[in-house]
């Protein structure tokens, strides 16, 4: 409760009064401003005017964290594209592996995981025809230039594809170059 307030309900002064007891300060706190504009003009001084200064920082503030949110929305946005345009490549190009005898293991972060494939499907895997990608929790199989296109969106959705050829390069200096790796090794 303010000392006008108080005073008016004490009784020791009444309404009018106290309106122009307001006029009064109000009168007196802008003839000072007036005085101190007319002098700094005179000095050549430049007045500051901190609660206009506080706002235009507080401004510039809002509009940063704005600024920020709009790129951080932006991008989460176009992650999401990215994402679906993977999901389609992979749902529109997927190679059938029903009926598949032969078990295929590969590293998944770090954990093993094993799909079961076709003699042939498994060749073409080891050979670099086709990858293997994560699709959500599952993993299928595409062509090589679908995983290419994959590759160039996210990286992360391939999990194997190899470049190697049917022809096997040994180096010179290799000590194990005279030993053949047998066909129907599995790890």
């Amino acid at each position: 409760m303010s000392l006008k307030d108080q005073l008016l309900k004490a009784g020791l002064i009444d309404q009018s009064k106290a309106q122009k007891a307001e006029q009064e300060q109000r009168k007196q706190a802008h003839q000072k401003t007036a005085k101190a504009q007319k002098k700094a003009k005179k000095t050549g001084e430049v007045i500051v005017d901190e609660a206009k200064l506080l706002a235009e920082k507080a401004r510039q503030e809002q509009a940063a964290r704005s600024r920020e949110l709009n790129r951080q929305q932006r991008e989460q946005a176009e992650q999401k594209a990215i994402q679906a345009q993977i999901r389609q490549l992979i749902d529109m190009n997927r190679i059938d592996r029903k009926g598949g005898e032969v078990s295929y293991q590969f590293a998944d972060g770090n954990k093993i995981k094993k799909i079961y494939l076709t003699a042939k499907l498994q060749d073409q895997l080891v050979y670099g025809t086709i990858a293997l990608v994560k699709l959500g929790e599952g993993y299928e199989l595409v062509p090589k230039q679908v995983a290419e296109k994959i590759t160039q969106r996210d990286t992360a959705c391939i999990l194997v594809q190899n470049t190697g050829s049917s022809q096997q390069t040994a180096e010179e200096d290799d000590p194990y170059a005279d030993y053949q790796i047998p066909d129907d090794l599995m790890w």
